[in-house]
């Protein structure tokens, strides 16, 4: 190893959705990337060079300084646990076998694929993904000892993991979740029946939900929509559940996801552009309840046997920000982190502690909530944009108070400042802010800026020593990933971004999480008397978050955005988009 006490570590995403990169230097984190950002396709199965060349740029390396590839999962035991043992118990699996030959293939040649994409000669360490996930999640809490919970689709073989983090070290707890009984992939049949993309839109289920009611009666007049999806997801055990796979075929056949059963009760899967019906709404309600419960009763498990206080939550579920808000407030925990990256991208930062830990056994958890690891552009990118794109940025003398001034006016913003979040929230440097009223601004942001379905809520930064004013939640929540009541007496001070059921996903704002969004917060609240913006992410339907300048000033030039800040600088278009929002209020 070159670096005998800082090593260099890549951490590497690829074989399936959300291929990233992470960087690792002596332990800290020093920068990650989506390689969405990089080629602009959202949740791309593309090998993350891009990503890679972004994160080395950022650290200031080259492939040469590497130490070792931090691999996110086992492609040899995923071959032995999913393919060959699978296909020996089960024979209707083969036909699923056969159209993964080509996924089976590129596991076998992993190690050979990577060397040749990147040119790297030094180690390849292989992680198995769950742990890769957990991780993720302990090791940047800050958490010397705490439940780590894992949730998600599939990773080698398992669709969960529940382990213990002490003193730096991860014990498994249990493992008793295999594919194909995976909550993420119930998660995702259900999505794809009511009309969006699986592995991709799971959170528009998520918003549906409450405009449905999981009490009443379904379809077949005898039990409610939750008395139904206690029988399509059963508990079979102290931490151990079972989908009942009559309602499903996704274990069977590819793209297809739900049987016969299911659409014989609930009706045909949903077309796109198919009204949205009451059917539908109950049909998200029922299962976002019942994941939760699922969920909540593990964990109350756990506490209660291992005893630990707290909580460290990783995996493409926990993205759900709706079940992290009944976890936090639940009261199992002293207090939960969620991993902003909780999705596969995350398992490059996962992989990267794996590797250090291995590397250096004295290694502990060390509190890292800084996810702000993505492309920083300078000056010079700036100025290539402007030339590009023909939007040209003026110099603000204070960017705060100009920008504080138009979102009390009204106006949209984009907001557009250093290294991009790692992970799919916009948490204040690739973001479109707004003032959080009058409560029609939601309607209009959904029509006419991100171009969506109406029902979809936004979320609100608060500056954080008003947070308990706000909503109704005991810890911080910086990573916009809790969702918690916005108090009664306050929903009106905040309407665009209250959700139907009373709820929001808030982001709490400290100067230590962000001190420019944190600035901007301030200079809002001295101009309005407000600390609340109205926080979505800088981007539209279907595309990934602007990474660059100029994926910015397109997206400005495309939309009914107002203001365009990067950095120190802004472009404005012609007024018009207050007076057509306060005009819809009156």
């Amino acid at each position: 190893m070159t670096n005998k006490n800082s090593p260099i570590i890549l951490g590497m995403v690829y074989g399936a959705h959300d291929t990233a990169a992470a960087l690792m230097v002596g332990g800290e984190l020093v920068a990650a990337c989506e390689q969405e950002r990089c080629n602009f396709e959202k949740h791309t199965r593309a090998f993350p060079n891009e990503a890679i060349a972004e994160c080395l740029a950022r650290g200031g390396f080259t492939l040469s300084d590497v130490d070792e590839i931090a691999f996110c999962n086992d492609p040899m035991h995923y071959i032995r646990e999913t393919y060959l043992k699978l296909a020996l118990e089960e024979d209707y699996r083969i036909g699923v076998m056969i159209d993964d030959f080509d996924r089976i293939k590129r596991a076998y040649q992993m190690e050979e694929l990577v060397r040749k994409e990147t040119g790297f000669e030094g180690p390849i360490e292989f992680h198995l993904h769950h742990m890769c996930h957990v991780a993720s999640a302990y090791y940047p809490s800050g958490f010397d000892d705490a439940l780590l919970a894992c949730y998600d689709g599939m990773g080698e073989i398992q669709t969960g993991l529940l382990a213990g983090g002490k003193d730096g070290d991860i014990e498994v707890l249990d493992a008793s979740g295999r594919y194909p009984h995976s909550l993420g992939l119930l998660y995702s049949g259900i999505t794809h029946f009511l009309g969006f993309k699986h592995h991709c839109d799971e959170g528009i289920v998520m918003g549906l939900a409450p405009y449905g009611d999981a009490d009443a009666i379904s379809p077949d007049g005898a039990r409610t929509y939750y008395e139904v999806f206690e029988d399509i997801v059963q508990e079979t055990g102290y931490y151990s559940y079972e989908v009942n796979l009559d309602w499903f075929v996704y274990h069977k056949v590819r793209d297809i996801w739900i049987s016969d059963k299911f659409t014989d009760l609930f009706g045909p899967v949903r077309k796109w552009e198919d009204e949205i019906t009451d059917v539908h709404k109950n049909v998200a309600a029922a299962l976002q309840r019942r994941l939760e419960v699922i969920v909540l009763k593990q964990l109350r498990r756990a506490r209660e046997e291992f005893g630990y206080r707290k909580l460290a939550l990783s995996g493409g579920v926990a993205l759900n920000c709706s079940m992290n808000g009944k976890i936090a407030a639940s009261g199992i925990f002293d207090e939960i982190f969620v991993q902003p990256a909780s999705g596969d991208s995350g398992t490059a930062i996962g992989a990267c502690y794996l590797s250090h830990k291995r590397m250096t056994p004295q290694f502990k958890p060390k509190k890292h909530h800084n996810f702000y690891l993505g492309t920083a552009s300078g000056d010079d990118v700036r100025a290539s944009a402007e030339a590009e794109t023909g939007v040209h940025l003026q110099k603000q003398d204070n960017i705060y108070e100009f920008t504080a001034k138009r979102l009390a006016e009204g106006k949209i913003i984009a907001w557009f400042q250093d290294g991009a979040e790692f992970g799919p929230r916009a948490l204040g440097n690739r973001s479109i802010l707004t003032r959080p009223y009058p409560a029609e601004m939601k309607d209009y942001l959904n029509e006419r800026v991100k171009f969506r379905e109406p029902f979809r809520p936004f979320a609100p930064a608060i500056l954080s020593d008003h947070l308990e004013e706000y909503f109704d939640i005991r810890q911080e929540s910086p990573h916009m990933l809790i969702a918690c009541q916005v108090q009664p007496e306050k929903r009106d001070e905040i309407p665009a971004t209250v959700h139907v059921d009373g709820s929001c996903r808030v982001q709490s704002v400290k100067p230590t999480n962000n001190e420019n969004f944190r600035a901007l917060l301030e200079a809002f609240y001295a101009e309005t008397g407000c600390p609340v913006l109205l926080n979505t992410s800088f981007n539209v339907k279907g595309q990934p978050i602007v990474n660059t300048p100029e994926q910015a000033m397109r997206c400005f030039e495309s939309t009914n955005i107002d203001v365009l800040v990067i950095g120190d600088c802004a472009a404005e278009k012609s007024p018009g988009t207050p007076e057509s929002v306060d005009a819809a209020a009156d």
